[in-house]
């Protein structure tokens, strides 16, 4: 009994919403995700997408055999091959077309198969004639777009390109509506109503051309999305590079002044000063993770202190109260010597008595505390408001726990005048025990 107008087009809208959905099921594939990711694909992961796209598209023919045309809606092989030929190129079609069609093979329908690997190749072909690698994913259907992208750009490429896919896509319906009107054994929602009237004829072939559309579109967007977070990630990494290798000038040079002093005084304290120096520098040139070990960060400092302790003499003295439990839990690379840093400089170097310099480390609950203290100057309140924002010191401490962490820490300083100041940082725990890289973090802000 031949379907009503109404029910047509409720087949054909349901046939869109099938290629949306099963175009997002995919999406959610991480494995999935990266092969759209890839511009550039070897032989086995050609046949593993298609092998993935053929599960989810040859699961919709089956439910349409199994059902004897009741969800006719849910076939989308022939679009299925389509996009994934266009996608993976020339193998990634055949191959899906091939594995779509097998289940329509197990019911008789024999044409299938030939149809959808020919339509697939078909695929691969228009990636191939495509004028660059990103315009299978911006082509568009509607023609007015197409003629904008002309006049404003100039350029008759891709609007070429575009016109060509739906060329493409359209011949597609009709050759499957050409093979069933010659009688053999293929699906196609034409063969549910006869006589073919203009406006339903119109309505197929438009239903073909955005079904295969959707699933580009869709993967498009997700493709969009990882490209900018991996973006976001190597600008944080670069960001996090730069920041972690910043060491004061002010001290370089004063070390360097102090060996100067020291060569002619006390040759074998200025080789020691070299020495030490080599250490903080070789780190900073060796250093790949942007996470260390407690303990590694205070070594660090100890070579930095024996530096400073040069200058200073007794005038500096240094506390450590470290936590055991604390010791092997990752901290940022160069967390603690930009606080010290500061600590000594505006707060000990203008006392003339000097003063000292504690370092603490503790477990609050699930949390890491450091805690940096010194008995100096102390900072005027006006100028503690906007610590943060000057300097390369505890700014750039600050903007690193920031790119890592998110919301997720704590850094704070406390000072009064003529007693000292106190500089504190609240880690989380995840970071303890294990090596964890920068795209975990950032995922997880």
């Amino acid at each position: 009994m031949p379907l009503q107008k109404p029910e047509l087009l409720v087949i054909l809208l349901v046939k869109l919403a099938v290629a949306a959905s099963l175009a997002s099921i995919l999406t959610r594939s991480q494995r999935f995700q990266r092969m759209l990711l890839r511009d550039e694909r070897t032989l086995a992961q050609r046949v593993q997408m298609a092998a993935v796209c053929a599960v989810i598209f040859g699961l919709g023919v089956a439910v349409r055999v199994l059902t004897h045309d009741d969800y006719a809606a849910v076939d989308l092989g022939l679009e299925g091959s389509l996009v994934m030929g266009m996608l993976g190129g020339y193998v990634t079609g055949l191959v899906s077309g091939v594995l779509i069609s097998i289940p329509a093979m197990f019911n008789g329908e024999l044409m299938s198969m030939p149809l959808l690997a020919a339509i697939g190749v078909l695929g691969g072909l228009l990636r191939d004639v495509a004028p660059d690698k990103e315009a299978i994913w911006k082509f568009s259907p509607f023609p007015d777009l197409s003629l904008w992208r002309l006049v404003r750009k100039h350029d008759l490429r891709l609007p070429a390109f575009s016109l060509l896919c739906v060329l493409a896509i359209l011949l597609s319906e009709l050759l499957r509506s050409g093979i069933a009107r010659a009688g053999l054994r293929i699906f196609t929602l034409q063969q549910k109503w006869m006589p073919l009237p203009p406006g339903i004829v119109v309505a197929v072939y438009a239903t073909t051309l955005f079904a295969t559309v959707l699933p580009i579109k869709v993967w498009n967007s997700n493709r969009n999305e990882k490209k900018l977070e991996q973006q976001q990630l190597r600008l944080n990494e670069a960001r996090l590079a730069a920041l972690s290798r910043q060491i004061n000038p002010h001290f370089l040079f004063n070390t360097l002044n102090s060996v100067t002093s020291l060569i002619r005084q006390d040759p074998e304290m200025a080789r020691q000063v070299v020495y030490k120096l080599s250490n903080i520098l070789r780190r900073l040139l060796r250093q790949q993770q942007n996470l260390t070990a407690l303990r590694e960060e205070l070594s660090f400092i100890d070579d930095y202190l024996a530096i400073e302790m040069v200058r200073f003499g007794d005038k500096l003295r240094v506390v450590k109260d470290i936590d055991p439990a604390t010791l092997d839990m990752l901290v940022p690379s160069m967390l603690l010597q930009p606080i010290v840093e500061n600590s000594i400089r505006h707060g000990l170097a203008s006392k003339v008595d000097g003063g000292t310099v504690k370092i603490r480390s503790r477990l609050l609950g699930d949390r890491l505390q450091i805690l940096v203290e010194d008995d100096g100057v102390g900072i005027p309140e006006s100028k503690l408001a906007t610590l943060f924002e000057q300097g390369i010191g505890v700014s750039n401490v600050n903007e690193r726990l920031k790119v890592l962490f998110g919301d997720d820490y704590k850094m704070w300083i406390d000072s009064r005048l003529g007693e000292g100041t106190s500089t504190g940082v609240e880690l989380p725990e995840q970071v303890s025990g294990r090596v964890v890289n920068v795209e975990s973090l950032v995922g997880s802000s």
